[in-house]
């Protein structure tokens, strides 16, 4: 790990150029206040990192992090996330930036050899966080644990977005000239309890799958999963090996999904260019067939489900009425009735802008798809539609022209961004064009910004270059 750090400083000190920094503030705005910042990223996970060290490499100096999670538990690795591996191959880019020693790979192979990486199928889960923990560390990235940020607003006198948060010390405020939220994949939502089973369940007798979870005290009970997908499968692979003694499956499809668009996805020209279609139908095309197609359990997952002997799969399962009797949850399908003593619910999240508390004061005025499109009849996709209508730089855009055009400072580049740019904010695989695209857009919004100042920099510019010219004596 030594050696793989020096190669890293050398490898960075090469790629520098070029390294000044360069961001002005308009000369027409008041002094900033003293907790100012050029970026500030919402969300220290795997992508608001990566974006950060992105924006480092593009001279932007003025950058902070902020982070509800302890050091080292952004995102889902060390928390809900219970598959044993990453999903994605393991020779995946993108927090890298194309700095060969930032790799996973290289990382892997330093700490473990490389006939270990040969020998890897997929990362594991808590390598990976142990990768984003070193990336954060080595980089010495400017992260704020443990730092919640609440209701975003515009200061429309000094051009910049305030933050509230609250931490271990109380709450104060930053401001940031421009905000992107790396949030995730409930970034533009929240994660979803159908209301059938918040309405007939005490809480303690449930637990969606993004939840903490005491799986030891499901030992020796019976369990319902509700859900089809990868997390679904993975919550009851874990309650199987902690000893429950039944853990049942239900999902409403009457087979299982056997194809996965991400494999289809995993090329330059739909991870680079989807933003760049030229009509919303276009897009609106591949993402819903996309979403219409479900989500699998990768085949390792369910060959260690049906492995367990406690497991069982209900499909074509649609439940039509759920509730206690005797101290037990009783679940009444179209095809019988069953009991069991907790239940865990794999149903994903929803696409909801004014569930996001950053977003409370400003999201009545971002347009969502389903104020600029409307799709064919009998399509569905009532989710997809409550997406953010982005730009293809992922900034926001104004639900009425004209009344918000400071959004256009406001990014959101987490799972929201699907419709409008692909495969970005919160997967892995899109991460390697997505990140360009972003600090692209932010960076030309600086330059444009200060345009102005740039030039009469020019004009004011006299040193000689020494170097090429050297006058006779």
């Amino acid at each position: 790990m030594q050696a793989l750090e020096a190669r890293l400083r050398w490898e960075l000190e090469v790629l520098k150029y070029p390294h000044r920094p360069w961001v002005l503030r308009p000369e027409h705005l008041p002094p900033p206040p003293a907790a100012a910042y050029e970026v500030v990223i919402v969300g220290g996970g795997q992508s608001g990192l990566a974006l950060c060290f992105a924006l480092r490499r593009e001279g932007i100096e003025r950058i902070l992090v902020l982070d509800a999670a302890p050091q080292g538990q952004a995102g889902p690795w060390t928390t809900f996330a219970r598959m044993p591996t990453l999903r994605t191959p393991k020779h995946i880019a993108g927090p890298d930036c194309g700095v060969p020693s930032l790799t996973p790979r290289a990382w892997y192979e330093a700490r473990y050899g490389a006939e270990a990486w040969e020998e890897l199928r997929y990362i594991p889960r808590a390598d990976w966080a142990a990768y984003l923990a070193w990336y954060e560390q080595v980089l010495a990235l400017p992260v704020r644990h443990e730092t919640r940020v609440g209701a975003i607003t515009w200061d429309e006198g000094q051009r910049m977005f305030r933050l509230p948060y609250h931490d271990k010390s109380g709450g104060s405020a930053v401001y940031g000239r421009k905000v992107v939220l790396a949030t995730g994949i409930d970034g533009s939502g929240a994660w979803q309890v159908p209301e059938f089973i918040r309405s007939a369940l005490p809480k303690e007798r449930y637990h969606h799958t993004n939840e903490a979870i005491d799986f030891s005290r499901l030992h020796g009970k019976t369990i319902a999963v509700l859900g089809a997908g990868a997390s679904a499968f993975d919550n009851a692979i874990m309650a199987c090996q902690q000893g429950a003694t039944k853990v049942d499956l239900f999902f409403r499809r009457d087979d299982l999904v056997k194809i996965n668009p991400y494999r289809w996805a995993e090329y330059v020209g739909f991870l680079k260019h989807h933003a760049d279609l030229p009509a919303d139908e276009d897009k609106w095309a591949f993402i819903h067939h996309m979403v219409l197609l479900g989500q699998l359990p990768p085949p390792a997952t369910l060959r260690a489900a049906e492995a367990c002997r406690q497991f069982t799969m209900h499909p074509g399962s649609h439940w039509n009425g759920l509730g206690l009797e005797g101290g037990r949850i009783k679940i009444a399908s179209n095809r019988a009735s069953y009991f069991c003593d907790h239940l865990i619910v794999g149903t994903g999240f929803v696409t909801d802008l004014q569930l996001r508390p950053e977003l409370s004061e400003l999201c009545s005025s971002i347009a969502l798809w389903q104020d600029r499109f409307t799709p064919s009849l009998g399509t569905g996709g009532e989710d997809l539609l409550r997406h953010p209508y982005l730009s293809s730089g992922f900034s926001f855009c104004e639900k009425t022209p004209g009344k918000a055009p400071y959004l256009q400072n406001l990014f959101n580049y987490n799972f929201g961004s699907l419709l409008s740019n692909g495969y970005g904010g919160a997967t892995i695989t899109g991460m390697k064009y997505s990140l360009r695209r972003l600090v692209d857009e932010i960076t030309r919004q600086f330059y444009l910004e200060a345009q102005g100042q740039h030039l009469q920099s020019l004009y004011d510019y006299k040193d000689e270059d020494r170097d090429v010219y050297q006058p006779r004596a």
